[in-house]
């Protein structure tokens, strides 16, 4: 296992400690693949939260995708669901981000229809979901993905009315 799976050099949240059990490093359940324990609920503050609990440098990655998101989308809604946090714009949820050991997962809903394709089709998040898995701030390319986002605002999310 890599430092940076296992977290080792990495500066991390005090609210967030990573166990040691005989001398190895445990990852906070949120970065195992399993849900993170985030409670699910609507609104700014339990997103920002959410993201705080990240250790570097998802946390880094995760605030870079949400300013983006606040920049681009007028009207943005956020919610955490099912251990991620997830964004909307109108009455239904268009996109999530979610910090996992090694990677951010940015995952659009209903990516299927996105121009270019986005390369990632998730496990257990649907079929026509698709999105990116970003390790490092780097390989955020701002461009692409605020044309992602707003390709798929412009079509009814999860929850949403049919527009």
């Amino acid at each position: 296992m890599t430092s940076r799976e296992n977290g080792e050099g990495e500066a991390r949240n005090p609210a967030t400690p990573m166990a040691h059990v005989d001398g190895a490093t445990t990852l906070p359940v949120a970065m195992t693949g399993r849900a993170s324990p985030a409670k699910a609920a609507v609104g700014d503050k339990p997103v920002f939260a959410y993201i705080a609990s990240l250790p570097q440098p998802q946390r880094g990655i995760a605030e870079a995708v949400d300013a983006l998101a606040a920049k681009t989308l007028p009207g943005l809604r956020r919610s955490v669901k099912w251990g991620m946090s997830y964004y909307g714009v109108g009455d239904g949820w268009c996109f999530s981000c979610g910090g996992f050991a090694s990677h951010v997962k940015l995952m659009f809903i209903n990516g299927a229809a996105l121009e270019p394709l986005p390369p990632v089709t998730p496990v257990g998040m649907g079929k026509s979901t698709r999105g990116v898995e970003l390790e490092s701030i780097d390989d955020i390319d701002e461009d692409q993905i605020a044309a992602w986002m707003k390709q798929v605002t412009s079509v009814p999310g999860v929850g949403g009315k049919k527009r």
